[in-house]
C-alpha cells in the first residue's frame, strides 16, 4: 500500500468492489489518515469518521446534498448522521470487505473539498 496525498486521492476514481480486495490494516489506515484533515479511525479500525458542526439545519442539508452527489459519482456511499440539528458526521467503509479500502480515502478527500458552512462561535 502506498500512502497518497489528498491531491493524489482526489484525482482518482473509486473502483467497483465486490469483495476479494484486502482491507487496510490498522497501521495502513492510520498512515493514510495522516494525509487527511480531521478524519479518525473508529475503535475497531474498520471505518473512518469525521464530524463537523455546521451553521444550522439548512447548512447540514446542503452539505448532505453535496456529499450525495460525490457519493453517486463515485458509486461509494457513506453513512450520513445528523444530530442536534447541526452536528454532521460521515462514516466511510467498504461494505463488501467489511473494512477500509482505497475507495474510502478517495471519498474522504473529495468530501473535504466540498464547501460547508461551519458554525462560528
Amino acid at each position: 500500500m502506498q500512502i497518497q496525498s489528498c491531491d493524489q486521492l482526489t484525482q482518482k476514481k473509486c473502483l467497483p468492489c465486490e469483495g476479494g480486495v484486502a482491507k487496510f490494516s490498522r497501521e495502513e489506515a492510520q498512515q493514510q489518515l495522516q494525509q487527511l484533515h480531521g478524519w479518525e479511525l473508529t475503535a475497531n479500525s474498520d471505518r473512518i469518521r469525521k464530524t463537523w458542526v455546521v451553521k444550522n439545519f439548512t447548512a447540514a442539508m446542503r452539505f448532505f446534498e453535496l456529499v450525495a452527489k460525490v457519493s453517486e459519482d463515485e458509486a461509494h456511499h457513506p453513512d450520513l448522521h445528523l444530530e442536534r440539528y447541526r452536528h454532521v458526521t460521515i462514516e466511510l467503509w467498504t461494505h463488501a470487505i467489511g473494512g477500509l479500502s482505497e475507495n474510502d480515502f478517495i471519498c474522504a478527500a473529495k468530501i473535504d473539498q466540498l464547501p460547508i458552512e461551519l458554525r462560528t462561535v
